[in-house]
């Protein structure tokens, strides 16, 4: 049968069909606004014509050193320019950026390393003691390249054989860099620890990255050269793909090391800060800061949050403080944030009660995003938006990613029916509005941060007097949750919680230990299934 006549003679070409990249937002940004300021550091400052000169100095030195399509380069690094500079530059030769994650101890980052063997690795002289641990245990040797942070004051030595800004010196500024020959090209790859602590790769294709930044930049109301704080850590979900969203207005990139409330305070007030990412424990430190760190701001800052939905004491707060917070959620697997929680303006007007009931939602899709639905997973149909009957929160859409790296089983899983399955539990709303309910994976987020509960548990479980150990999330004002452990001891062994958390500090990084270790009979079923739900009403007593 012949085609439509809409496909006579009408063929895609180069004149009219490219692939979609987010590489190209910063060479329009250095054409159209080449003076415009893009990165502010300290008393660092670049314009985006030395940020793209830059970048692509960083893709010819790489690439003279043999990366390009389909090679991983690793970056240890915090929220500094080389960052920003790496999420351009390294998929300029049509390479991957894999972006580690600064909290993890040495065993993951070395099974990092090798599992996405990683060729080239940037890293921090902060970051010096684990990365050389890491790379003793890892496989694969990558080239390795430190950089000197001068905003960085605290002790660290260079364990590498290059030095960045001498290793940008041997690139060509004017490096002619090509775009991904097929959009599905991967661009970045991040690790998230799952169900069990074994990290999965998640790989993103540029596609999803294009997507999800022109998707930031609606949904969070960006405009033109906004001014962007970066609080939230670049390593998490490519910082959500801000790095590109915010190269795509012409914006500033405010880096900042640390996430303290005085920097915090200066930086708004210093550079007229209009946008800002977080986990809710940033806006604990603000609202928690002494008064003599807070400073005036000089207009509203757009606060974008995720993880647990704030509580409406501290969204009322906020509002005071002169934030406007919005709220999202996603996963490492669908490119960061995907769904919102998209306000009516009518709400306002709601009485306190009413109004924290509908904070307290997730909300809808980005407007990037497909489909996002409550569907039971034994028969994939929807649950009925009533606001009570239990699904399982699924994606679809050019905003989920590739797959996870060599690991098939888990990607047919993952994508079982067409769909992405998130793990978490929730209900729709009449209004077609989710809101979560638990997690499935019984992940504790804390700080903005994924813990495995059984990576936790593996770890008691390494202890001889451990006879039986569940970990479950306690409610904090501070960091969202926190892990508590419940453990029962074996006949005629001792061990003090005080010896316990410091077994667990040898086999976990710090932020993955318990806040509380309880000695006590552990509820089970009478098939001996540890009753969590029970366990995680105990923990808010604790």
């Amino acid at each position: 049968m012949a085609g439509s006549i809409y496909d006579l003679h009408l063929d895609r070409n180069q004149a009219n069909h490219q692939p979609l990249t987010p590489l190209g937002f910063l060479e329009r940004a250095a054409s159209v606004f080449p003076d415009h300021t893009a990165i502010i550091h300290g008393a660092l400052k670049r314009t985006y014509r030395e940020f793209y000169a830059r970048s692509r100095r960083l893709a010819s030195a790489l690439a003279k050193l043999g990366i390009g399509k389909g090679d991983t380069v690793a970056v240890m690094l915090t929220n500094t320019p080389a960052m920003l500079e790496a999420h351009y530059g390294v998929p300029m030769t049509g390479a991957v950026l894999n972006s580690l994650n600064t909290r993890l101890d040495a065993a993951i980052l070395a099974f990092t390393i090798d599992h996405g063997e990683a060729k080239v690795l940037i890293t921090d002289r902060e970051f010096s003691p684990v990365m050389k641990a890491a790379l003793a245990m890892a496989v694969k040797k990558p080239i390795v390249i430190d950089y000197d942070d001068p905003e960085f004051t605290g002790k660290g030595d260079r364990i590498g054989t290059l030095e960045y800004e001498a290793f940008l010196e041997t690139g060509d500024p004017e490096f002619a860099w090509t775009g991904p020959d097929d959009e599905w090209d991967a661009i970045a790859l991040n690790y998230t620890s799952g169900t069990t602590g074994d990290p999965k790769g998640v790989v993103y294709h540029h596609r999803g990255a294009h997507l999800l930044a022109v998707g930031n930049v609606v949904t969070c109301s960006l405009g033109k050269h906004p001014v962007y704080l970066w609080t939230l850590p670049m390593f998490h979900c490519n910082g959500w793909c801000f790095p590109w969203s915010v190269t795509l207005v012409a914006g500033t990139h405010v880096c900042l090391r640390q996430v303290r409330a005085k920097p915090i305070f200066d930086a708004i007030a210093d550079h007229g800060v209009t946008h800002m990412c977080g986990a809710p424990i940033v806006m604990s430190s603000l609202l928690g800061a002494p008064e003599a760190e807070k400073r005036a701001l000089p207009g509203k800052v757009e606060f974008i949050t995720a993880a647990a939905p704030p509580p409406e004491a501290v969204l009322a707060a906020m509002q005071e403080a002169g934030f406007n917070v919005v709220h999202v959620y996603g996963l490492t697997e669908v490119y960061g944030p995907s769904v919102v929680n998209d306000w009516h303006s009518e709400w306002d007007a709601l009485p306190a009660g009413e109004r924290a009931v509908k904070k307290a939602r997730q909300g809808v899709r980005y407007a990037a995003m497909d489909a996002v639905d409550v569907l039971d997973p034994e028969t994939m149909r929807p649950v009925p938006a009533d606001g009570t009957s239990l699904g399982e929160v699924m994606f679809r859409g050019n905003v989920v990613m590739k797959g996870y790296l060599k690991n098939p089983t888990a990607t047919d899983t993952a994508f079982a029916g067409g769909w992405f399955h998130s793990g978490d539990l929730g209900v729709k709303h009449p209004d077609g509005y989710i809101q979560l309910k638990d997690r499935s994976k019984d992940i504790i987020i804390s700080g903005g941060e994924n813990i495995s509960s059984i990576e936790v548990e593996d770890a008691l479980y390494k202890h001889p007097a451990v006879s039986a150990a569940a970990v479950v999330a306690k409610p904090d004002e501070k960091w969202g949750e926190t892990p508590v452990a419940f453990v029962e001891l074996r006949d005629g062994m001792s061990v003090t919680a005080e010896e316990l958390l410091a077994h667990c500090k040898t086999h976990l990084a710090g932020y993955k230990c318990p806040r509380h270790i309880v000695f006590e009979p552990i509820p089970k079923t009478s098939t001996g299934k540890i009753q969590k739900f029970r366990l995680r009403e105990l923990a808010k007593e604790v």
